[in-house]
């Protein structure tokens, strides 16, 4: 291992206005994106949200983005969507009510919607910006019912399409629905013969989610002349969300040795639908994992699991139209994060001299590749188990990596 790394020359430093070296990076690609990956690599620090929100602002403003995607429930980001560009709501309601998995009581997320209506505020429509959740609605234990999502998929089709083309009335949907409490049961998470996804209520609310949805893209034209084409949109929005959710719980009442990998896999799927409906060009934000061009392994105790990103199915779909920045860390303190060893790759960019860095991946792969075929993952937990280090075999999958030396509590 070489005392001085390599890497400098294909090292853009991110002193200034960070956006601008994205900018940079984003130019040297094949295509301009439609999409563009941030990854992260650890959930919940107030210093790389920040970061985060800098770099978008500056697509914004230089490079004309026009949405902003999270990690977070599809249907509660409409709630936000609503905020930024209607203004409707207060921004304390927007911020409990608008995001999963805690995300809302983040104030790097909360200044990001409170610029982002400041932004629209004073522009029409066709120029505001939008917000987007693009995560299904699910939890670690638990996944929502599809009451919401079915009943506003049947209840839009209800007034605009023949009676006879329903394949049930809104009674029926109710009853097979039945309670909340059974769907969100989070024994089910761990346990198959707890999850109702398997009930002969459940395989015909899977008909009648497709019926549905099949009957939404027949009828589109009438549909969206009659409405809007951002209802219609929004429509589409509760019928994948239907599905998908019908789908995963099936997943969940499957004893199979492969069902947690399944339900994953299913999870991104969702994802990678949201993101394709979505407006463009569009920064995603999300962790590594579910960014990433490769396939994710994953050893969860005794379980070796494996499955798909959104965005290896992205990659798939939009070609080089879509683009991805995974992010690395140097030292966590106040997670248990030491520097990093020095045959690793966060090791020998933490030697760099500046405090963080976007590196153009396709330039560092072909001019350092024997180095980097000597360097090995990081090891070391950190203390919320949220650190998931770089595979330096993977670089060659990422169009640029974003390095900060040390990340500082919020």
């Amino acid at each position: 291992m070489p005392a001085t790394p390599p890497f400098e020359d294909a090292a853009l430093p991110l002193s200034g206005d960070p956006g601008a070296a994205i900018s940079r990076l984003l130019r040297a690609l094949p295509a301009r994106p439609r999409l563009l990956g941030l990854g992260e690599a650890m959930h919940g620090e107030g210093s790389l949200e920040e970061l985060r929100n800098q770099i978008f602002r500056h697509l914004v403003e230089h490079e004309g983005y026009r949405s902003f995607a999270l990690e977070s429930d599809c249907l509660s980001g409409l709630i936000v969507d609503e905020y930024v560009t209607e203004g409707k709501g207060t921004l304390d309601d927007v911020m409990r009510g608008g995001f999963s998995h805690g995300f809302g009581e983040s104030p790097a997320n909360r200044d990001l919607v409170r610029w982002m209506r400041e932004h629209n505020s004073a522009r029409p429509a066709a120029e505001r910006l939008r917000f987007f959740g693009f995560d299904a609605p699910l939890e670690m234990m638990s996944a929502a019912s599809p009451r919401q999502a079915l009943t506003a998929l049947h209840g839009y089709l209800a007034p605009h399409v023949a009676a006879s083309l329903l394949p049930c009335t809104a009674d029926t949907l109710g009853e097979l629905l039945g309670p909340d409490e059974p769907w969100t049961d989070t024994d089910a998470a761990m346990n198959p013969a707890k999850s109702v996804g398997a009930s002969p209520e459940a395989v015909r609310l899977r008909l009648i989610a497709d019926e549905l949805q099949s009957l939404l893209a027949a009828e589109s034209p009438s549909l969206v002349r009659a409405t809007s084409r951002e209802a219609w949109w929004r429509t589409n929005l509760y019928a994948r969300t239907a599905t998908g959710l019908l789908r995963y719980h099936a997943g969940m009442a499957e004893p199979s040795p492969t069902r947690v990998s399944r339900l994953l896999g299913v999870r991104d799927t969702m994802m990678a639908d949201n993101l394709s409906a979505i407006a463009a060009p569009a920064l995603v934000y999300a962790g590594n994992g579910h960014l990433q061009r490769h396939k994710t392994k994953w050893q969860l105790l005794d379980l070796a699991l494996e499955w798909w990103s959104a965005g290896a199915i992205m990659d798939v779909r939009l070609g080089d139209r879509y683009a991805f920045v995974a992010s690395a860390l140097g030292a966590v303190p106040h997670q248990g994060l030491g520097a990093p060893d020095a045959d690793t790759i966060e090791g020998v960019l933490a030697t760099l001299p500046g405090d963080a860095y976007v590196i153009d991946s396709r330039a560092l792969t072909a001019a350092h590749a024997d180095t980097l075929a000597g360097l090995v993952p990081r090891t070391e937990t950190a203390a919320n188990h949220g650190y998931f280090a770089l595979d330096p075999g993977r670089l060659d999958t990422t169009d640029g990596l974003l390095f900060v030396k040390e990340v500082r509590a919020s």
